[in-house]
């Protein structure tokens, strides 16, 4: 596949026909919550100096502790920049990928055509961090999982209304949720 239009720069995002070339319609980093064990860790650290600086008395050892916290979170936070660590999920006209390395090359991806739903799993830090795992539904089967998507809903909806606007024969086809479908 030759290179990507980022069709966020255009006037209306994404609209280069999937047969002429492929655009970028929207990007997004995992959160610190695609990590549930150093997230949940880190929350948990979190919510105890928030009950700390309630009281006076207790507010300087609330200090100590919440920047604890964020030092246990750090890891997954900055580690998405890190070379080997680095992953974003993307969204174009043609596909959804999960996309690795400092220069981006998918290492997962589902073409649009074959998306027949995406639900959102929530999870013990998903408020918290308002965060979700998406799980891309096809032929009834999880085939493609994002953890730690920021804005669940908001990426749900770009990735559904991408494959209404770019793949034949979905337009006007109405979504059927996963839960509807027979396992």
């Amino acid at each position: 596949m030759g290179t990507m239009t980022d069709g966020r720069n255009q006037v209306i995002t994404g609209v280069v026909p999937p047969e002429s070339a492929e655009a970028m319609i929207r990007e997004l980093w995992p959160s610190v919550a695609s990590k549930p064990a150093l997230a949940g860790l880190g929350k948990k650290i979190s919510q105890l100096a928030s009950k700390l600086a309630q009281t006076v008395v207790l507010l300087p050892l609330a200090l100590l502790v919440a920047p604890v916290g964020w030092i246990i979170m750090a890891p997954a936070y900055f580690g998405k920049l890190l070379p080997f660590m680095a992953r974003r999920y993307t969204l174009t006209n043609r596909r959804l990928m999960i996309r690795r390395g400092l220069k981006p090359k998918p290492s997962k991806e589902v073409p649009l055509a074959d998306i027949d739903d995406v639900r959102i799993q929530k999870d013990a830090n998903s408020d918290f961090f308002m965060a979700g795992t998406l799980e891309v539904i096809s032929k009834g089967q999880v085939v493609l999982t994002l953890p730690g998507v920021p804005g669940p809903e908001a990426f749900r909806h770009s990735i559904v209304d991408a494959c209404k606007a770019w793949v034949p024969g979905k337009a006007n086809a109405p979504i059927i949720p996963a839960s509807a479908t027979k396992t």
